[in-house]
């Protein structure tokens, strides 16, 4: 799914800019770091509501697509330049962060689950 689309699906302000052409091949709700390092693959979007330092260093890290900032937050103008630097996009969004994952689920964008499609079997990797 191209960023785009997210954004206008999310109703979502871009903070920093993106590539048009940029695409998505799953999202990631979480507030954890943690849970972050172990599940999110690249060319993921991370949805998330700590628009932290922490969260851009992921980013650069895992080689997401961009993250965004649910329920309204803002990232401080340190984060925002920060994110700048590193060309990763940041989209903000007043949906609350379960809204935000259903709505990109609802259109297409799958998850970064480690489950199958019919959600009961646990995928051996």
């Amino acid at each position: 799914m191209k960023l785009q689309e997210i954004c206008d699906i999310l109703c979502a302000d871009v903070i920093v800019r993106f590539d048009p052409d940029a695409e998505a091949i799953t999202a990631c709700g979480s507030d954890l770091i943690s849970d972050i390092l172990r599940f999110i693959k690249s060319e993921t979007v991370l949805l998330t509501g700590l628009p932290t330092l922490q969260m851009i260093k992921a980013a650069q890290l895992l080689d997401l697509n961009a993250i965004v900032v649910v329920r309204g937050k803002q990232p401080t103008k340190d984060v925002i330049e920060i994110a700048k630097n590193n060309k990763i996009p940041v989209l903000c969004t007043k949906l609350p962060l379960f809204e935000a994952c259903g709505r990109l689920y609802a259109k297409g964008l799958q998850g970064c689950s480690e489950y199958t499609a019919q959600g009961d079997e646990h995928r051996a990797e």
